[in-house]
């Protein structure tokens, strides 16, 4: 990583840590997951279980950022939160009403209010349409516009994203992955919702364009007071922009804390082992870059106790035989480890 990226996300982390400041009393929930759990069937009559009991909030205007190796369950979550899936158990709340009970067309009326930008907008979008199409669709579902209204509609969600007018008529194979990613946050915003879900929205991108389309997201959030839930496995650029991280392990949550304060403050040794392995330019390079030992298990086979045990070298016995819950250490900061 450039020192001059480095440089803007430091900035952006400074913003933000500015911004959590100044409204720390104004903070209002949109979006509560309440014991959310997702269970799937596995070969042998074994149960998956994806996510175990979330417990998260989501505050209107903010951008709460979700971080965790492959396979950690980041990806089901936000799919409930978009109700593309059902959870096993729990509840979410949107504006206190729970998403997970609506059925028929109050189901798809709520769906105007949470979108999602996808990891890949070139497997999102059909390759058949042009951009045209592709942005105003949404609207066209909901009856919103006329046809008449489209492209003068197209235009204006263009500009919101900083692409040229004259690309409404262009087919996605015809732009770059940072285009199309904006025409993926484009066609989010078409129906002017109050959540945007992005799922890994910048992994497939060039660092210089990644910086670009999380300055895009911090200036549409300013504008439009828009909540963001954001998943990454990069900590170093989640951290630089979100108001709240969560760390996901294994489908546990197992700590939640201020974006600004993970570089100094974070405390469970998963949070510390996944810094500890950031690269930096600044870093002290006569200090060792330290690695994760072994790999997580299989969600199918995870271990009583704490899902971290087998990979944390400060592991206890009760660790084995107790599964430690999510507690409040200080305000906003929350872990879930025997050591606190």
């Amino acid at each position: 990583m450039s020192p001059e990226n480095e440089k803007k996300k430091a900035g952006f982390a400074g913003k933000m840590a500015a911004e959590a400041e100044k409204t720390n009393l104004e903070l209002e929930p949109i979006l509560e997951a309440r014991h959310v759990t997702k269970q799937f069937p596995a070969s042998g009559g074994r149960t998956l279980k994806a996510c175990n009991d979330i417990n998260l909030t989501v505050y209107r205007g903010r951008t709460l950022g979700i971080v965790g190796e492959s396979g950690c369950g980041k990806s089901t979550f936000v799919k409930m939160i978009v109700q593309m899936f059902q959870p096993t158990e729990g509840e979410i709340l949107f504006d206190g009403k729970d998403i997970t009970k609506l059925k028929g067309e109050e189901l798809r009326q709520s769906r105007k209010k949470i979108q999602m930008v996808f990891q890949d907008p070139a497997a999102a979008f059909s390759p058949k349409m042009k951009i045209i199409d592709i942005i105003t669709e949404p609207l066209m579902n909901f009856k919103l516009i006329k046809r008449s209204e489209r492209e003068a509609k197209a235009k204006e969600l263009l500009r919101m994203v900083e692409l040229p007018e004259d690309f409404v008529y262009r087919y996605p194979h015809n732009m770059s992955g940072g285009q199309r990613q904006r025409v993926g946050i484009a066609r989010a915003l078409a129906l002017e919702p109050e959540i945007i879900v992005c799922d890994e929205a910048t992994s497939a991108l060039d660092v210089s364009v990644q910086d670009r389309i999380i300055e895009l997201l911090v200036k549409l959030q300013k504008e439009k007071g828009i909540s963001f839930v954001f998943i990454c496995h990069d900590m170093a650029l989640v951290q630089s922009f979100a108001h709240q991280l969560a760390v996901m392990y294994l489908g546990n949550i197992v700590e939640v804390l201020p974006g600004n304060q993970v570089a100094h403050n974070a405390q469970h040794p998963y949070t510390q082992a996944m810094l500890g392995a950031i690269f930096s330019t600044h870093m002290d390079f006569d200090k060792k870059i330290e690695s994760i030992e072994s790999e997580a298990p299989s969600p199918v086979d995870a271990p009583p106790g704490c899902p971290f045990q087998n990979r944390c070298d400060r592991c206890k016995e009760i660790c084995r035989r107790e599964k430690p819950v999510l507690k409040e250490i200080e305000e906003g900061h929350q872990v879930a480890c025997h050591l606190f």
